[in-house]
């Protein structure tokens, strides 16, 4: 006999049987129908129709129609080659990963409070990024005429905008990156020519930014800079540039939000984009957004899409940064100097953090890189850096602003709390490359021969975390006790400590643990709505920096 399933799936396909010999029925009366009212035509008394007259041109343009028209000029198309021997060289290392790969999740250097990891080739991974996709080009692997994996070239398309009518150029980096070839199409290049060789002079990973120039023998029409910290959410914007190939298309939406920051983590830090509803797509990258005063205001550079194409969330980086990484770019060394003091910290941690650890605003440091600056400072784990030369620091973002901005060999006036009392230190900055490389290093040292423990195990029923005392061979120096599991519902998984299972709790509501007896005694004394926070390190890499995880006990 059928299953249910099975009659439903029969019945369902009958209807549609039905459905659709009904609708050939009606076609094929139809037809007849037709075949016999044509030829009829000649039979038919016509003279007393008018005829229609095209009428005279009026003057309907918009705003909309005069920024294009200003704007266009200068919005280049970039088209790009990478060559199969570079291509093969590519599928050695890291790839660029796209969301519909699924990559894995990779662990990330610590934050160091002002710039994050160098990002070396790695695209998003994980979370939001699953959905968040760079763009540029026409298929999946970014490419746009496709590589068919025997030997073709790959070419890729993206969007551009002059800024200096010598033929200086500003594009996103994934626009450009490792290609072997880079042309530019003008707007007034004839159809059909691939375009002008460009050259690469400078690219800044960290905010996706490249500058590329064109001989010209000609002034070049260019764009104008606007202000981005003008710009207010529900202000018109149009966006310019190349979607799937198609030349000199112009959409409009509204600024739909600021400061957004689509990538959690050292990937984002330097980050924060216009949101807008202005239809984006593949091809978009590297073109300019403007405001109604013909500004650009941001360079678009992303979608969050879960289709691959616009569904009215669109990224831009805002002009300000733009404008200052280009800058850099076009000066002597040809890159961007930011700095750095080699911290970590956890960009937004939970409230309950905040006020066992008492402060309302701040970054809470979660590492600090040994002889870089911050330590030749003084500064340790668990100091809250409150203030930077007077200015309140209000969280994260804040921090890395205001760090990254001051050129290496300047000094700021920290301040910061340590065990609730107020202190102060002069903090030379260092460069950002060369802390990030020394935070690589350093989380890299101590690893320990660290694994599951049965010694001394207990399972506390308050928190749901069930811990051991560290094995024998642990990391010279390191304390605590091992996290052996979590169970499903419990406090501990609620705020997260599932994620670290084999990590190791070093303290409890700032009280230091070296055993299981004393992180049971502390448990112990917890009651139903206790802040509660755990400081947990990762036993492979002391050094990468410390988690804080807090909630309030039910």
């Amino acid at each position: 006999m059928k299953s249910l399933f099975g009659r439903l799936r029969y019945n369902r396909l009958a209807s549609t049987f039905t459905i659709l010999a009904t609708l050939s029925a009606g076609i094929l009366v139809g037809s007849v129908v037709a075949h016999k009212v044509r030829g009829q035509e000649s039979q038919v008394n016509s003279s007393d129709a008018t005829p229609l007259k095209i009428p005279a041109l009026r003057d309907e343009s918009t705003d909309f129609t005069r920024i294009a028209k200003e704007v266009s000029p200068a919005v280049v198309n970039i088209n790009t080659e990478i060559l199969p021997k570079q291509q093969q060289q590519r599928r050695r290392g890291p790839q660029y990963m796209h969301p519909w790969n699924n990559p894995p999740q990779q662990q990330q250097p610590p934050d160091d409070g002002n710039g994050g990891d160098d990002d070396q080739d790695q695209g998003p991974q994980g979370g939001l990024q699953d959905f968040f996709n760079r763009f540029f080009g026409m298929g999946p692997d970014g490419g746009g005429q496709g590589d068919d994996g025997a030997g073709q070239e790959r070419e890729s398309l993206g969007s551009g905008f002059i800024v200096d009518p010598r033929g200086y150029i500003i594009t996103n980096n994934h626009v450009v990156d490792k290609a072997d070839r880079i042309y530019v199409k003008l707007a007034s290049d004839p159809e059909g020519n691939q375009g002008r060789p460009a050259k690469v002079i400078g690219v800044d990973k960290q905010t996706d930014i490249a500058v590329i120039k064109i001989q010209t023998d000609t002034q070049l029409p260019t764009v104008k800079m606007g202000n981005s910290d003008g710009a207010q959410v529900g202000d018109w914007v149009v966006a310019i540039g190349e979607p799937f190939g198609l030349a000199k298309t112009v959409t409009a939406g509204i600024i739909s939000s600021k400061n957004r920051t689509v990538e959690q983590g050292p990937a984002g830090e330097f980050q924060h984009f216009l949101q807008t509803d202005a239809a984006i797509n593949p091809g978009n990258s590297g073109g300019p957004l403007v405001n109604m005063a013909g500004e650009v205001i941001g360079m678009n550079t992303a979608i969050y899409t879960q289709s691959a194409g616009n569904e009215g969330i669109g990224f831009a980086m805002p002009a300000n940064t733009v404008i200052d990484v280009y800058n850099q770019l076009i000066g002597p060394e040809h890159k961007v100097s930011r700095g750095s003091i080699g911290i970590g910290f956890q960009a937004n941690p939970n409230s309950a953090v905040a006020r066992v650890y008492g402060f309302k605003a701040g970054v809470i440091i979660s590492s600090v890189t040994p002889g870089q600056p911050a330590a030749n400072a003084g500064l340790k784990p668990g100091d809250i850096i409150t203030t930077i030369d007077g200015h309140q620091i209000k969280d994260g973002n804040d921090l890395v602003s205001i760090i990254s901005s001051h050129k290496p060999g300047s000094t700021v006036e920290m301040g910061y709390l340590r065990s609730g009392q107020e202190m102060h230190a002069t903090v030379t900055i260092g460069d950002w490359d060369k802390v990030q490389a020394a935070a690589r290093a350093s989380a890299g040292q101590g690893e320990g021969n660290q694994g599951p423990s049965n010694n001394g195990n207990a399972a506390p029923a308050k928190l749901g975390i069930q811990v051991s005392d560290l094995p024998q061979g642990a990391p010279a120096g390191l304390h605590g006790v091992l996290i052996e599991s979590v169970k499903p519902g419990s406090f501990a998984d609620e705020i997260g400590v599932s994620t670290f299972q084999g990590g190791v709790i070093v303290s409890v509501n700032k009280r230091p643990v070296h055993n299981v007896q004393e992180f049971q005694t502390i448990v112990s004394g917890l009651h139903s709505g206790d802040d509660v926070v755990l400081e947990i390190v990762d036993p492979q890499h002391p050094n990468s920096g410390n988690e804080y995880l807090g909630g309030t006990l039910p």
